[in-house]
């Protein structure tokens, strides 16, 4: 004991570490959320964030074109008809002297509009659907998932037909067609994702706190499945437009005066062989914004899955 009373801690034996020196090793690195870091690792992607701007100038000029043009959509003047591209008509005209862009900028509010809200729809029908399916799990999943296998069973585009013949051609019926067809896509996603998450130690922590089973599914489980759901999302856009293109095209889509890009190709597609441009815009604008629409669907696909950082 005396001996431990005895030592001392003389000066020399340490050296002050000067303060520039403490963070010598540190690794700076910035904190990002998870949607910042996402974001990130999607502008690597050149295809994605080139189908990104594309989507972007689209939505832009179909929204300012028809509005800025001296020409309407429906306007007819015969003196101009079928003219080939001019400064005055950088599409050029129908038949019925219709300036073609402005058609083709008004259908594509259509044609996108009809893409956007069914498919949220579907996102929202399915991802409820699914959720409780695959949190509840049981007879009720098995009941739940037999009546989408029933669904399945139907082809898609039959179920658009019906609808839009019993309820006449309009964009309630087509958005009502297509949500119907779409939906059953998201709800397995999400039935998935959950069924995945549900026995993880979050969900179990939640669940031993006192959490109502509403709140596990919507703020801990759907939120966690976010990922994949937007990029399902991102899918099932194109796959709206593409039918609501395919009902134009077979003559059973909006009615006259009203224009998508399915009905502009039908209008035209009997003039192939004499004026095949007045056909290439609408058929154009559908393949390169799809084309933008799976590049980004791509793009999110990669930057929202964490098993790529």
């Amino acid at each position: 004991m005396e001996e431990n009373k005895n030592f001392e801690i003389t000066p020399d034996l340490f050296e002050r570490l000067d303060d520039s020196d403490k963070n010598a090793e540190k690794i700076a690195y910035e904190s990002k959320t998870y949607f910042q870091d996402a974001w990130s690792r999607f502008k690597q992607n050149k295809l994605a964030l080139a189908g990104l701007c594309f989507l972007a100038i689209m939505v832009v000029c179909c929204i300012v074109i028809p509005m800025v043009s001296p020409y309407s959509y429906d306007a007819q003047n015969m003196a101009v008809a079928s003219q080939n591209p001019t400064l005055a008509h950088p599409m050029g005209t129908d038949r019925f002297g219709r300036d073609i862009l402005v058609r083709v900028m008004c259908g594509g509010r259509i044609s996108l509009s009809v893409g956007v809200i069914a498919a949220l729809i579907a996102l929202v029908v399915g991802v409820i659907y699914g959720g409780i399916s695959g949190y509840v799990g049981g007879k009720v999943d098995m009941v739940m998932m037999r009546i989408v296998d029933c669904m399945y069973s139907i082809p898609d585009t039959l179920y658009v037909i019906l609808i839009v013949v019993v309820f006449e051609p309009s964009m309630f019926s087509i958005l009502l067609g297509i949500s119907i067809s779409s939906w059953m896509g998201m709800s397995r996603q999400v039935r998935a994702q959950v069924l995945t998450l549900k026995e993880q130690e979050f969900s179990l922590a939640a669940f031993v706190l006192g959490a109502s089973p509403k709140r596990i599914l919507f703020k801990h489980l759907i939120i966690n499945s976010m990922g994949p759901i937007i990029v399902q999302f991102t899918m099932l856009v194109p796959a709206a437009i593409f039918s609501e293109a395919t009902l134009g095209y077979l003559g059973i889509g909006l009615s006259v005066p009203q224009a998508s890009w399915g009905t502009l190709a039908n209008d035209a597609k009997g003039l192939v062989a004499t004026r095949p441009l007045e056909c290439m815009w609408p058929i154009l604008a559908i393949c390169l914004t799809m084309l933008a629409l799976n590049f980004i669907g791509d793009g999110l696909g990669d930057a929202l899955d964490p098993k790529k950082k």
